[in-house]
């Protein structure tokens, strides 16, 4: 992709998606949640109010652009560093890429906004939602998600239940787990009892791999994400990335790294595996000066800011 794109990020070859655009529609870290195992950091801009961050037409306008120079996607996925269902043209924005392309698209949300009809309207124009769960109870929901300011968790599961009650589409739960704060049986257990209550398509388990806002996060083994699968209806499956998975073949250059790593940090394994390349095509492209790197474990994870 032309690196000159300011909205637009990928297409990124995903194990679940497959090659995804993105499409970033809020400013780094503006969030409704502030969770303390996020990948991006902590949240520089916690809001619940949503506003017209990036000009809509500039928007469409890449991707205007990226169809013709491009185009070749299995979907289009509001992501990147902040809460898409707080951009107020969300809506307006599904509805021209519907216009424009059949490619799928999908929505990648915290699902606090969910208890407001207006972005209801908004989120179940998308073919695909995800959202997330990971506390059972307000006293676990502030010290995991440190939500802003008025949001409950009651307020969350309500708002995700009235979605379900409307969405046509397929909705994906996306529970995070981390040692020493939602791990114990029990607690999974009341996770997901949670989780029932919105009939998901499909349940994913997740956990700290990657290095999170809180140096004190722990993530919890694979062997223990998998005694867990059994308590979600359906039956979840594991999402985290423990080792560097066969990726699906990606035009390489510095500038996708970079564009991937101020999303999803990432060993330079997992980087070679993301882009179907020897791990030596790789490293060179790692002694950028905008990369940082942190060691978690045994492991070196690159990072760009």
């Amino acid at each position: 992709m032309n690196s000159s794109y300011n909205y637009l990020f990928g297409p990124v070859p995903s194990r679940r998606l497959g090659r995804s655009l993105g499409i970033d529609v809020t400013p780094f870290k503006t969030c409704s949640f502030d969770c303390v195992f996020c990948q991006c950091g902590c949240t520089t801009r916690l809001c619940i109010d949503r506003a017209e961050f990036m000009p809509l037409e500039d928007i469409c306008g890449e991707l205007e652009r990226w169809l013709r120079d491009d185009g070749a996607a299995d979907c289009i996925t509001f992501a990147g560093s902040g809460e898409p269902t707080l951009y107020s043209r969300l809506g307006e924005l599904i509805q021209w890429i519907k216009q424009h392309t059949t490619i799928p698209v999908i929505i990648l949300s915290n699902g606090t906004l969910l208890n407001r009809p207006d972005v209801r309207r908004d989120v179940k124009l998308a073919d695909r939602v995800k959202i997330s769960l990971s506390a059972w109870d307000d006293v676990s929901y502030q010290q995991i998600n440190r939500p802003a300011n008025g949001l409950t968790f009651e307020q969350l599961l309500e708002g995700e239940q009235a979605f379900r009650e409307e969405f046509r589409g397929e909705l994906w739960v996306e529970v995070f787990l981390m040692e020493g704060l939602n791990s114990e049986p029990e607690q999974v257990k009341k996770i997901a009892a949670a989780v029932s209550r919105l009939r998901p398509d499909k349940v994913h388990l997740n956990t700290a791999v990657r290095p999170p806002a809180e140096a004190t996060v722990r993530p919890v083994t694979q062997e223990k994400l998998a005694s867990f699968c059994d308590l979600f209806v359906p039956r979840a499956e594991i999402i985290a990335s423990f080792t560097a998975s066969s990726g699906m073949v990606a035009e390489l250059s510095l500038e996708k790294v970079i564009e991937l790593l101020r999303r999803h940090p990432a060993t330079a394994a997992q980087l070679a595996a993301s882009f179907g390349v020897e791990i030596d095509r790789i490293t060179p492209l790692l002694t950028d000066s905008r990369l940082h790197c942190e060691l978690r474990g045994e492991e070196l994870y690159y990072k760009c800011f």
